[in-house]
């Protein structure tokens, strides 16, 4: 098992996405004059949800309705493990963390949702190393990428309908409160605001995100249910060209990441420790959930599987919880919490994450093998 572990830590670090995402890294480090169009990125961005829905649900169209239902069983059993991921993401940052409390929530929020670009480049290590597994997990991609938007705000509502709160979002004991400046939270009527507005709901339920994703998967569902002839014209685009396109995305996130580091002191050591050491736990729990269904279902899932569920576990968004908590929260730190999920948790995740996952879930399935009743 260590020799496998070592064997796939080594190819991985060298597969040309990671090697793409070293460039990107480099281009920020070495101070290279070159700005990444954000017209490019935004349309590699809209290009890789659509080609993962729609390969997904191209898959989707060949599961027997057993399998769908496993896959639904799967969805719910996601969504609640990221929700508990993003609670206990928020009560260890208040012990190993100086952050202010609207901080700590928002930085929660982002670890109980999930990372389509991590999630990407796990699927190419994957696939690269011929590891099956299963078709329905893109799905889960969109449906565990929901539980941290709603974390964050129903923290984050406790916090500011506490009466305590200035206008800058410090708390009583926080540097900078001005007790003076403190938000009157509820209406004239005497009936609390309503923090989840038609808005925010919107966000958080018809992201560009979510929704191409979603929409993907239904049209690849559609188009493969009238047969392999439907859609064999469009698999050179959506699912030949993957792989390069994915490289152009991580040399992005490359510099991205390393842009974000800078904004790591504000945070402490103790956030540094956080963003490094909290994916390894959150993965073995999601390893460990996903095999307690499979056990249940008597079913035995493919390592791919455990580790694409892993990886939705450990990662942290960067896309969907930024834009709700511009909308929703805007007192909290618009750098501390990228500078955990992109600049310490992705960058860990794509280079030595994924490998240590495998051998999580390689010994989890080993030490706990599966009993089919006859």
């Amino acid at each position: 098992m260590l020799e496998e572990f070592i064997f796939n830590f080594t190819h991985n670090l060298f597969k040309p996405l990671l090697l793409f995402f070293y460039l990107g890294f480099l281009i920020t480090l070495l101070k290279v004059p070159l700005e990444y169009p954000s017209a490019l990125y935004k349309a590699i961005t809209i290009y890789l949800l659509i080609a993962i829905g729609w390969h997904g649900g191209e898959e989707l169209a060949e599961l027997s309705m057993n399998d769908l239902t496993i896959a639904l069983g799967f969805m719910v059993i996601g969504f609640f493990t990221n929700a508990f991921i993003g609670i206990v993401a928020y009560f260890t940052l208040r012990q190993v963390t100086k952050l202010r409390r609207i901080d700590t929530a928002v930085v929660a929020g982002y670890y109980g949702s999930d990372s389509a670009g991590t999630f990407l480049t796990c699927m190419g290590v994957l696939v690269t190393a011929n590891i099956a597994f299963a078709a329905y997990m893109p799905v889960l991609l969109a449906v565990m990428e929901i539980p941290g938007c709603l974390v964050a705000i129903y923290l984050v509502s406790r916090i500011r309908y506490s009466g305590q709160m200035d206008e800058k979002g410090n708390m009583p004991g926080e540097p900078g409160y001005d007790p003076a400046s403190v938000r009157i939270t509820e209406t004239q009527d005497g009936h609390s605001q309503k923090m989840i507005s038609k808005k925010v709901l919107h966000e958080i339920f018809l992201n560009p995100g979510i929704f191409l994703l979603f929409g993907g998967i239904v049209i690849g569902f559609i188009s493969r249910l009238q047969g392999v002839e439907v859609t064999e014209a469009n698999d050179s685009f959506f699912v030949v060209l993957f792989q390069g396109v994915l490289c152009l995305f991580l040399l992005e996130m490359g510099m991205a990441a390393c842009k974000e580091l800078k904004d790591l002191r504000l945070g402490g050591k103790g956030f540094i420790a956080f963003g490094l050491l909290a994916p390894n736990v959150f993965a073995t729990i999601g390893i460990l959930i996903a095999h307690g269904y499979s056990m249940m279902l008597g079913h035995t899932f493919e390592l791919g599987t455990y580790v694409l569920f892993a990886v939705l576990c450990a990662a942290a968004s960067y896309i969907a919880v930024p834009a709700i908590q511009r909308i929703a929260i805007p007192e909290s730190s618009p750098t501390l919490p990228l500078a955990a999920s992109l600049g310490l948790t992705f960058t860990y995740n794509v280079t030595i994450g994924i490998p240590v996952y495998i051998l999580i879930a390689t010994a989890v399935t080993t030490l706990m093998p599966i009993t089919i009743a006859m």
